[in-house]
């Protein structure tokens, strides 16, 4: 099975759990529910773009601190499972629900253009990160010399419009919250 762009990173193989070939997994995914019993899986490492990963079903999931235990189909020992670590784990989604309305991939958001009503264009998304509130776009002007990092909180307040399509960001942040 070849990653495609239908293909979403929710989570990191973190470490090993026992001698029975159960992975610790850093979850991206909102919810642990992500990870059912079934849903097809491709692990490929981070740093290795030609990578194209393997693909690997899911027999079991648990809870573990932060993150998600997987059991995983042909992962039985303590040795399989530590060649598996640092790889990211990926999903189709088009396995998963729809997402509600105004709800958005991260992945989907990393490389679009903001645009504010009054600034005008203010950079690309890097990244973003959670928060307890919102999570907050990091949006990078490239084109500044001092290459300024804009935080901006993902609230209807602050992000008026996002635009897959067009790859925009319309923006209407209050006067002073952008500083030299």
């Amino acid at each position: 099975m070849e990653c495609s762009n239908t293909w979403l990173i929710i989570g990191k193989v973190t470490g090993v759990h026992g001698l029975k070939g159960n992975l610790k997994v850093w979850s991206w995914a909102q919810s642990p529910a992500t990870f059912t019993q079934g849903l097809a899986v491709i692990l490929k490492d981070e740093d290795t773009p030609l990578d194209t990963g393997r693909e690997y079903i899911i027999l079991g999931t648990g809870k573990y601190k932060k993150g998600v235990l997987l059991t995983l189909e042909g992962v039985t020992t303590r040795e399989a499972s530590e060649a598996l670590v640092g790889k990211l784990v990926l999903v189709d989604k088009t396995n998963l629900p729809d997402l509600d309305e105004d709800t958005w991939y991260w992945q989907d958001l990393i490389g679009l253009t903001v645009v504010d009503t009054c600034e005008g264009e203010l950079g690309e998304v890097t990244h973003l990160f959670p928060t307890g509130a919102d999570d907050i776009l990091v949006v990078m002007d490239q084109t500044s010399q001092n290459k300024q990092e804009i935080l901006i909180p993902m609230n209807a307040v602050f992000i008026k419009e996002i635009n897959l399509e067009t790859g925009v960001i319309k923006t209407e942040l209050p006067e002073g919250f952008i500083t030299d």
